[in-house]
């Protein structure tokens, strides 16, 4: 039986390619620095998934990557890189001003409100994931929100979900006996094999659940081949699927 959800945001409940385009489309705007265009995201998305992947390897420190990638991507346009700093602080702020649900996701995890315990498990930053939240409302329908700039550590590292597991326990401690399954009782702490991970990042969800032995479901919308050496307990293309794996 599981017990606890932990739900990814980006690419899975939330639509972040929409909302990378719109809010690097506005910043370039207020700083003046001309049309943002596709041929632009294209050789962004490749400094910055590199630089991401080097966090999740433990090889960069996170405001490395949040300020490292504008600095590299506007030195190889030619632009002013002094204004990395400011640029990535105004994209945090547009970054949760765009929401666009992904298989009807917000419906799907309202319906699952008091009949199990949900957490977002996030690698995106404070200022991002709050702004996300707050527009999406998933906030008032989360019941523990986890953000590595909070715990300190990254997804895949079992540094990040070790406090999820402590604040989880601690939940259901006090709220399991409401939920609907549990027939009025505690049933104890929770094994590893009572938690499940949902998410689309091989490198990061999927992995980071394999680390810290807990289920693991990638959602897949793309059918992309499995190119890592991970173990995946359910494969998903529409969120819609989950309901048939928690059967509540």
């Amino acid at each position: 039986m599981i017990r606890a959800v932990l739900w990814d945001l980006d690419n899975t409940l939330l639509d972040f390619d929409v909302a990378e385009w719109e809010a690097l489309s506005t910043d370039f705007r207020e700083f003046g620095l001309g049309e943002f265009t596709k041929e632009m995201l294209q050789e962004y998305m490749v400094i910055n998934r590199r630089r991401w992947q080097a966090l999740e390897r433990g090889e960069m420190e996170k405001q490395e990557v949040l300020e490292g990638r504008f600095r590299e991507f506007f030195a190889l346009l030619g632009m002013d890189t002094s204004i990395a700093a400011a640029f990535n602080d105004r994209y945090q702020v547009l970054l949760g001003e765009t929401i666009c649900f992904r298989d009807n996701s917000y419906e799907l995890l309202a319906g699952y409100k008091g009949k199990i315990l949900q957490c977002m498990a996030s690698n995106g930053t404070k200022k991002a994931q709050t702004g996300k939240l707050g527009n999406s409302g998933f906030d008032k329908i989360f019941d523990l929100k986890f953000i590595s700039e909070e715990i300190g550590a990254e997804k895949p590292s079992v540094d990040f979900f070790a406090p999820c597991f402590a604040e989880i326990d601690k939940w259901l401690k006090e709220h399991e006996s409401d939920l609907p399954y549990s027939e009025g009782k505690y049933l104890g702490p929770i094994k590893q094999d009572e938690m499940i991970i949902i998410g689309d990042s091989l490198t990061s969800d999927i992995l980071g659940g394999n680390n810290a032995g807990i289920k693991c479901c990638w959602y897949n919308p793309k059918g992309l081949p499995l190119d890592r050496d991970v173990r995946i307990d359910y494969e998903i293309k529409n969120l819609q699927e989950i309901k048939e794996i928690l059967n509540l």
